[in-house]
Order: structure tokens, then C-alpha cells, then sequence
């Protein structure tokens, strides 16, 4: 099953698949313990290689860069050279994967998720209102990430990554706190920005206890990135309408509020798979297709 349960028996609650990847997920590109321990940035021969998920290059604990850390730092470098590598990485990954990168592989991610199980009172967002702030991180992903670190020339011919600087709340999570709790220097050093930025993790991490994956739905640019991928990613998820019994349970259980029963196939959709595991009918499959759309009620290979 593809969600945490309860042993009728024994009364223990099973790890879900999706929070096992995650769980998985997050070790793998954050492994490096010394890192924690000793307050420093790994600098390895893979810290060159963009790993697929948002995770700050200046995590103690990082193996790798962040695509989207790596396209600013491309882009507004001195030399100005065009991402062809990361924008390449970034492309594998959404043709292949689409949004399940967002659903099972991002550590920021299974932190929203933890934080949405904290028993606080939950609300949903008004549509008129949810429906038009979703278009917000295609504007990030298209100003902060790529045009102004691009074009916003600075006095040294380099440009900040603005979005890492000033929004990122992954960086700050990852990054900004671990090293700031390892080296009391860095601590001295702490302005205003590093409080903005802690101020922004605070309030993703607030949003994050009432509705489900609150950044991934407004302000992640990766996520926005990936979702221009979902229709016709490798990866795919398929509702078979003959099967389908109406009972929306699907709808009800998914994080992104998704019409499943409409539109399985909307950019929105991050593959996490909750709404095939509350399936009665086993209406919805999910696996790799190659990009083709099953017919006559074919069921895709499951995953």
C-alpha cells in the first residue's frame, strides 16, 4: 500500500512508500554527516553534479547542487555562460520524471509533509483565491531564477542568485541554520537578511501545519519547472474511467487538491501517488510509459 497504515494486529503504523523514497531521498543527497558535525560544505568531485530535487548547495551535508542555485550561478556569473549542462539536467529530469521528482524525491518536500501531520486545525484555500496564486512561482522561476540574475548587471559583473538569497526557504532550513548552529562566528554576522529569510521558512513552515504543500503549490520554480513536463513525462498516472466508481476519494486525498476525476494528467499533479492508494476500485495506475497514453481502458505498467 501506498500510504502509512495501522497493523490490525500489532497496532504499529507501517512506513508508506512515499515516505520511505523520501526518507531515502533525502539521505542520499544530503549524506555527507561530517558536514554536520564539522560545519562544513562538502567539496567533492559530485558537488559538480545537479541532483534533480531543491537542495541548498550550502547544506553541510549536501553531495550535490541544486539545479536551481546552479542556473543563477550560470547565469549571473562573471563570464555569463548559458546553463546548456543544467538546463540539460533539469530537462532529462522533468521528460523522465515530471513532478514525481516534487511527490517523492524532494527534502523539502517530506518536510512540509511532516509538518501538515501536526494536529492543528486544517483549512482550505478558497479556489478564487488558490487557482490564480499557483501561476506565482511560474513568475518566480521566470524572474528571480532566470531573468534577474541574467540581465540585473551589477557594479562586479556578477548578479546574486536572487532567488537562494532571498526566498529560498530550503536554503535556509538546510543550509543558513546548520551552519549558523556549528560556527558561533557566523552567528555574530547575522543581519537582516538572514532574519527575512528565516522570517519566510517560519511562515511556509506555519502555512505548511494547515494546508498541504503550500511552496511546492506557489513558490517553488522547480516545481514550476517540472510541471511543463507532467503531460507528457515518461512517467504517468492513469485513471481508468470504466473502473472509477465516482467516490472522489481521490480528490479528497490529494495534497495539491488535483481534480483526479478531471484532469489526473494537470501540472499540479506531483505524482505522489496518495490518490491511487486510496483507490476502492483500483481505478489509477501509475508507471513509466515512454511518454504514450494507454487506450481502451489499458492500464499503465505499475511502478
Amino acid at each position: 500500500m501506498h500510504r502509512d497504515r495501522v497493523n490490525a494486529r500489532g497496532g504499529k503504523k507501517r512506513l508508506s512508500f512515499q515516505r520511505a523514497v523520501q526518507l531515502v531521498s533525502a539521505v542520499l543527497v544530503n549524506g555527507y554527516m561530517a558536514g554536520f558535525q564539522k560545519g562544513r560544505i562538502f567539496t567533492g568531485g559530485t558537488k559538480a553534479v545537479c541532483v534533480p530535487v531543491l537542495n541548498c548547495y550550502s547544506c553541510p551535508g549536501a553531495l550535490g547542487a541544486c539545479p536551481i542555485g546552479a542556473l543563477q550561478a550560470a547565469a549571473g556569473g562573471a563570464k555569463r555562460h548559458f546553463p546548456f549542462y543544467v538546463l540539460g539536467m533539469m530537462m532529462l529530469f522533468g521528460v523522465v520524471l515530471g513532478r514525481v521528482v516534487c511527490g517523492l524525491l524532494c527534502p523539502f518536500g517530506l518536510v512540509q509533509d511532516l509538518l501538515h501531520k501536526i494536529p492543528v486545525p486544517k483549512r482550505r484555500v478558497p479556489k478564487k483565491l488558490d487557482r490564480p496564486a499557483r501561476y506565482l512561482k511560474y513568475i518566480v522561476l521566470l524572474v528571480l531564477v532566470l531573468l534577474l540574475p541574467a540581465f540585473a548587471v551589477t557594479g562586479t559583473g556578477v548578479t546574486p542568485p536572487y532567488f537562494c538569497q532571498y526566498v529560498c526557504p530550503a536554503g535556509t532550513l538546510e543550509g543558513g541554520i546548520p551552519l549558523m548552529i556549528a560556527d558561533p562566528a557566523l552567528r555574530k554576522l547575522a543581519g537582516a537578511l538572514f532574519s527575512w529569510k528565516a522570517l519566510v521558512l517560519a511562515a511556509v513552515a506555519a502555512a505548511s501545519m494547515v494546508i498541504p504543500r503550500p511552496f511546492c503549490r506557489y513558490l517553488c520554480p522547480l516545481g514550476a519547472f517540472y510541471a511543463l513536463f507532467n503531460r507528457f513525462s515518461f512517467f504517468q498516472m492513469h485513471l481508468d474511467q470504466s473502473k472509477c466508481v465516482g467516490c472522489k476519494q481521490c480528490e479528497r486525498a490529494c495534497p495539491m487538491e488535483v481534480e483526479v476525476t478531471k484532469n489526473l494528467d494537470s501540472p499540479e499533479c506531483i505524482r505522489c501517488g496518495k490518490c491511487r492508494s486510496v483507490c476502492p476500485a483500483g481505478a489509477i495506475t501509475s508507471g513509466f510509459s515512454c511518454g504514450a497514453k494507454p487506450s481502451n481502458g489499458e492500464n499503465l505498467k505499475e511502478t
